[in-house]
């Protein structure tokens, strides 16, 4: 039996200690160089999700030092809505600026921030949007299918660019008009007479072209943006629901960052959230006057008949969630929130 002098296994230990070391110092080397690609998609364009995306991607770019290369795909590059959500969950696409109903395959609950009645104006949203409560909720959503939650903000109020004009609640009985992927939705325009057909944004249009829909649920942005005003002219502006965008980050790619990079993300993603604010307000209300300077008209229902139709469908959330136990809960959450912020702070 051969028996080491201490000498040589003192020299042996210091040895293999050191090239750990010599690892490790390595490997984060390598982390402090390494460059990542973060692709950030969008369905729309020249709008606010287009203006947070950018705004997103260039902080992210600025505050890793180069180190996380940002690239904005706006007007659905990377595919149809239900494929850019699959691309970030599965780490394709590494971050997306969407508007919560398009979640509901990964988790109902995404769609609560649709029920109708909640928001008063566009203010109110914000505050909404920024309550510790509301953003504990939606951020978490998704966290088991591929998402990290890392901000949320509201874009503007629906309107409804229409084939022939809606002018009062009658004029909708009997019409095909598209909305987004929500129970909610769905269940607010059948108390309105109307036959909701969910579609993806890049099929709006041509339905419309086409008279396969009557119209559809959209923002005076996207309607604008896409040039709506030959095939649905005109734009009534319900102002119910709200639409709410939220900023989602691939968990896979996200989880795969060094630690401080990460802190990146998150910092630059609450930051962007809140500063698109009064971006947000700007873009919503130039794109009113662009509609009408293009060539389309404005509509806004009778004071009497707005006030009825939001009596109408402002039970939609709860009638809707009552059925299903993990939707009421979290639109409990967001109701109480709609409520706790319905006057803006006291100066």
């Amino acid at each position: 039996m051969r028996f080491e002098k201490p000498g040589m296994i003192a020299a042996a230990a210091g040895t293999a200690v050191l090239a750990l070391m010599l690892g490790a110092a390595r490997a984060q080397d390598s982390n402090q160089t390494k460059t990542y690609v973060m692709k950030v998609t969008t369905p729309t364009i020249n709008d606010a999700p287009h203006l947070l995306a950018k705004n997103f991607a260039a902080a992210v770019e600025r505050d890793s030092g180069g180190r996380i290369k940002s690239e904005v795909y706006p007007a659905s590059q990377l595919g149809a809505i239900p494929r850019q959500i699959e691309g970030v969950q599965f780490g394709a696409i590494q971050a997306a600026v969407i508007p919560p109903e398009f979640f509901v395959g990964v988790d109902e609950r995404f769609e609560v921030m649709a029920a109708p009645g909640m928001v008063d104006s566009l203010e109110h949203g914000q505050r909404i949007a920024a309550d510790p409560a509301v953003l504990k909720l939606m951020l978490s959503l998704g966290a088991d299918k591929g998402l990290h939650g890392a901000g949320m903000f509201i874009a503007q109020p629906d309107s409804i660019a229409s084939r022939s004009p809606i002018r009062h609640l009658t004029d909708f009985d009997g019409k095909k008009i598209r909305i987004f992927a929500s129970d909610f939705q769905s269940a607010a325009f059948k108390r309105l007479g109307v036959t909701p057909v969910a579609m993806t944004l890049a099929d709006v249009l041509p339905a419309l072209q086409q008279g396969a829909i009557d119209g559809a649920v959209a923002g005076i942005t996207v309607f604008n943006a896409f040039h709506y005003q030959d095939a649905a002219k005109y734009v009534t502006e319900t102002n119910q629901p709200s639409i709410f965008l939220m900023l989602e980050i691939s968990k896979t790619w996200y989880e795969s960052l060094p630690a401080d990079l990460r802190q990146v993300i998150d910092k630059d993603a609450a930051t962007e959230t809140v500063a698109i604010n009064p971006s947000a307000i700007d873009l919503f209300n130039k794109a009113r006057q662009s509609w009408v300077d293009k060539g389309g008209e404005l509509i806004s229902l009778p004071a009497d008949e707005q006030a009825k139709m939001v009596q109408m469908i402002a039970s939609v959330g709860e009638d809707v969630s009552k059925t299903k136990p993990g939707v009421q809960e979290a639109y409990a959450i967001v109701a109480d929130a709609a409520k706790r912020t319905r006057q803006a702070p006291s100066q």
